[in-house]
């Protein structure tokens, strides 16, 4: 007899969802008045602070050997300071929200394509028909913004190594990844991901803030339920299903982020854009609606 499952997981996609898309808004809000790595610092350790207290107070069990410690640091680096880095970047280099949730949003195929092997999954014909789908839908909606705000190159690749990013950190996860209490999986996370972005900031960047209440609730936002919330539950779920039906979740995000973008931040997305968002959603629903047989 299948146990049910707990409340937590079944309420998990729809809490996952609304935190990922809205995590994209707050992010390029903050970004009017602050620089992308000082912001991620800044993000990043507040995180580690708010877990360091609640691991001294709560005394969680510690993973048992290096490895499992090394394994949520590579995991914490790859979905923290990759994906969030890149994210940042590609933000900072003008790309727009829609589009760099849509790009993002091709992951499940691209994992499900990369996972034989690693997770013991299996490759079909609809997720490379799902791929075709999924980045002639990225292309519609990059051309059909292309007369309001044409992205560089250097903004999608910024994108594209996010992509890159959470892949590998959800694959490792997978692969890896064992139940770990949430704060301390968080510390060892965020801290992995302060420890990738913090020297690049003091390099390359001046860190100059605007202490502005836009940015002050974007911060708090991020902290919160995207940093803390957010990448819990990613991960939890991930841990609890098949790896890429799981990540399916992520074809509803660019349509949200792109509807929040234009009530928050007054970005336009033409017809035709979200045209190419529906083509990119049936390519990702396609591929990852198979089951491994």
């Amino acid at each position: 007899m299948t146990r049910p499952q707990p409340l937590w997981l079944v309420l998990a996609p729809g809490l996952f969802l609304v935190m990922w898309s809205t995590g994209y808004v707050a992010a390029k809000l903050g970004l009017g008045y602050i620089q992308p790595l000082t912001f991620l610092s800044l993000r990043f350790g507040c995180v580690v602070v708010i877990m360091a207290v609640l691991l001294a107070i709560l005394r969680p069990p510690l993973p048992a050997t290096r490895a499992a410690w090394a394994h949520l640091a590579i995991v914490g680096f790859l979905l923290q300071a990759v994906y969030f880095g890149m994210c940042y970047m590609a933000f900072d280099a003008g790309l727009s929200v829609g589009t760099l949730a849509l790009i993002l949003s091709l992951q499940p195929i691209l994992v499900g394509l990369i996972a034989p092997g690693w997770t013991d999954e299996t490759v079909t014909w609809h997720r490379w028909a799902g791929l075709v789908l999924g980045l002639t839908g990225a292309v519609v909606v990059i051309l059909a913004r292309s007369h309001i705000a044409a992205p560089s190159f250097v903004a999608v690749a910024f994108a594209l190594l996010a992509l890159l990013g959470i892949s590998g950190g959800s694959l490792w996860e997978k692969r890896f990844g064992v139940s770990h209490h949430p704060v301390t999986a968080n510390l060892v996370g965020f801290a992995a991901g302060f420890a990738g972005v913090a020297p690049l900031a003091l390099m390359f960047e001046d860190r100059a803030v605007d202490w502005a209440w836009p940015l002050l609730g974007a911060l708090a936002y991020l902290v919160i339920a995207s940093s803390v919330i957010a990448t819990w539950l990613l991960l939890a779920m991930i841990r609890a299903g098949e790896v890429s039906k799981v990540l399916a979740l992520f074809f509803m995000v660019p349509p949200l982020a792109a509807a929040l973008a234009w009530l928050i931040l007054g970005e336009a997305m033409p017809p035709l854009a979200w045209l190419g968002m529906a083509i990119a959603g049936s390519g990702v629903m396609l591929a990852s609606g198979q089951r491994k047989v």
